[in-house]
């Protein structure tokens, strides 16, 4: 029964990001965090997020000039990826969850109301490598690196393919490195690793669905039922670690 709970958490969650583009980690790891515990939710979402953002960016393609200019974004986000396992290896589970939940609940606040940056020009040079780190840092910890970087892209005004590109890209990279920390760290053995790849065909399963959705429902709509979804979770995962 835990193995199909985890199951249906990643299909719901994969289809999400199938829908939006991200959010696959946002919502799964809090997700499989009410059916595991939450060092092995991360540790099984990994290898199904690689698997649907290397699907994402063949479909966009043109990955190389999107990697010159995030070169120093993904290196900032490789040296916070292993701090932040680190601190997640140190830290009791129930404060790694608490900070999940908090997370969660503040990510689902800034969209609802709808907070946006707009960077000036010449600043991305200085910011990437420090919201590299910072996204690192908080990946390792929550499996939740997505949210400054998604709100960096978005500040610097990319458009759609281009988002589409750097997000896949720099999840692609930060995902492999958490996938070597958390073996590292021995939060990964082989029996997790079986059930993450067994795991990713239902969520490639989920995300092909989602992107179908993409196509004809309203995004204002699925968005405001995405954000209630996440506060509900979110406020579980703070009730659960209090």
């Amino acid at each position: 029964m835990t193995l199909v709970a985890g199951a249906l958490a990643v299909l719901v969650a994969a289809f999400v990001k199938g829908a939006v583009a991200f959010g696959f980690p946002l919502v799964a790891t809090p997700l499989l965090a009410l059916v595991f515990d939450v060092k092995t939710a991360v540790a099984v979402s990994i290898v199904p997020n690689i698997a649907m953002d290397s699907v994402q960016l063949v479909r966009r393609g043109e990955a190389l000039g999107t990697l010159r200019r995030f070169a120093s974004l993904i290196a900032g986000s490789i040296v916070g990826m292993w701090l932040g396992t680190l601190l997640l290896s140190i830290l009791p589970g129930r404060v790694a969850t608490l900070v999940l939940g908090l997370f969660v609940l503040a990510f689902a606040a800034v969209n609802a109301f709808g907070v946006t940056l707009q960077l000036p020009v010449g600043w991305e040079r200085w910011l990437s490598p420090p919201v590299g780190v910072l996204a690192g840092i908080l990946g390792g910890l929550t499996n939740v690196p997505g949210t400054p970087m998604v709100l960096y892209f978005v500040a610097l005004g990319l458009d759609k393919y281009e988002f589409v590109r750097a997000v896949a890209l720099t999840f692609i990279v930060a995902k492999v490195v958490q996938l070597g920390a958390v073996a590292w760290y021995g939060f990964l053995d082989l029996r997790l690793l079986a059930i993450s790849l067994a795991f990713s065909v239902v969520a490639l399963a989920g995300f092909g669905v989602g992107q179908r959705l993409q196509d004809w429902l309203p995004a204002r709509a699925f968005n405001r039922a995405v954000l209630a979804f996440l506060v509900l979770i979110g406020l579980g995962l703070v009730v659960r670690s209090l």
